[in-house]
């Protein structure tokens, strides 16, 4: 069974990886996972991630990051916004601070997939995939 939301099926992954502590898990590879993927390695939350297989079997691994001696994992929380059933877009002026600016929200724009810093920089909005904090 194929899932259809490629972008909840990937943060459900990484939520339970973190649950466990696994050094790394594996996504199904999209263009949409990879950009989430580098938003997530240049904001810190993960270390690295690389695309693996071929052809249609291709998926990503994903290197969790963890912090001090007892692991406690970087990402705490993984929220979904804007889901296929109910698509959630903002205005630049709009987009929301995720924890008063400790999370990130993930934004898809006409200019790619970034964050919401990034967004207001730019002056541009879209929708919101998810907050991460």
């Amino acid at each position: 069974m194929a899932a259809t939301d490629t972008i909840s099926d990937m943060l459900t992954r990484i939520r339970n990886a973190c649950l466990v502590k696994h050094p790394t898990t594996q996504v199904p590879s999209t263009k949409m996972t990879r950009s989430i993927a580098k938003v997530l390695q240049e904001e810190g939350f993960i270390e690295n991630y690389e695309e693996m297989g071929e052809g249609i079997k291709k998926h990503l691994s994903l290197s969790l990051r963890y912090q001090g001696k007892n692991r406690q994992p970087t990402i705490n929380t993984l929220k979904r916004v804007s889901k296929p059933g109910l698509r959630v877009y903002s205005k630049r002026k709009d987009i929301p601070r995720v924890l008063g600016g400790i999370g990130i929200a993930i934004i898809s724009t006409s200019r790619g997939v970034m964050t919401d810093r990034e967004a207001r920089r730019q002056g541009v909005g879209g929708e919101i995939l998810c907050y991460i904090w």
